[in-house]
């Protein structure tokens, strides 16, 4: 019943921008902590960024800080992530997550996941 959709991945050139959406179903996402991860072949998944409750508390890994922007709309109960001036080392597929109360934020212990968007940076 509970489900994590992400949209906005694609090709795009470096330097250029995307728009990442993540939709969640099911209940209400309001009080949890939602965060983006990304992972590319052969590597490990990494954490991108975080959003708390309400918005109050933001984090971003230090790669990305400065080029991506986390937001949310409650009312909609969806997630953002906008990403400009865009590297090839950007290419993974990204994966949306939540919790309630997750025991680390930048850790990839959620409780909920999404099936990720394939992100593509040519040079």
């Amino acid at each position: 019943q509970v489900q994590l959709v992400e949209s906005g991945g694609g090709l795009v050139q470096a330097g250029g921008s995307l728009r990442l959406s993540c939709a969640a179903s099911g209940r209400s996402f309001s009080t949890y902590t939602m965060a983006w991860f990304r992972q590319a072949p052969g590597k490990e998944r990494e954490f991108v960024a975080a959003i708390t409750w309400s918005g109050d508390h933001i984090y971003y890994a230090d790669s990305v800080k400065g080029r991506f922007t986390i937001s949310r709309d409650d009312a909609e109960n969806t997630v953002y992530l906008q990403m400009n001036s865009l590297k090839p080392e950007d290419t993974a597929v990204y994966s949306c997550a939540a919790d309630l109360d997750p025991p680390a934020i930048t850790t990839t212990d959620y409780d909920y996941w999404g099936q990720g968007t394939q992100v593509t940076v040519s040079s």
